[in-house]
């Protein structure tokens, strides 16, 4: 029965644990990637709600309403 010797069995494990730091770093990336996309969608969705407050906004103030809240508010 032949078995490893000593020099095989080091490059072996060598080779096992550069392999796996490879696959870690393959899965860091992808996951950066996701993280990166999560974050553009968040920022779509922010600028969404933002260019609806603008436009209620200008609807409340073409109609008065913002004018008569602050009027409210300084009376109290």
């Amino acid at each position: 029965m032949v078995g490893l010797s000593i020099e095989q069995a080091t490059l072996a494990i060598i080779i096992g644990t550069l392999a796996a730091v490879v696959f870690s770093l393959r899965v860091l990336v992808y996951l950066e990637r996701r993280i990166a996309n999560i974050d553009k969608n968040i920022e779509r969705m922010v600028m969404r709600v933002a260019k609806e407050e603008i436009k209620i906004e200008k609807q409340l103030a073409s109609t008065g309403l913002k004018s008569a809240k602050r009027k409210r508010s300084k009376n109290r």
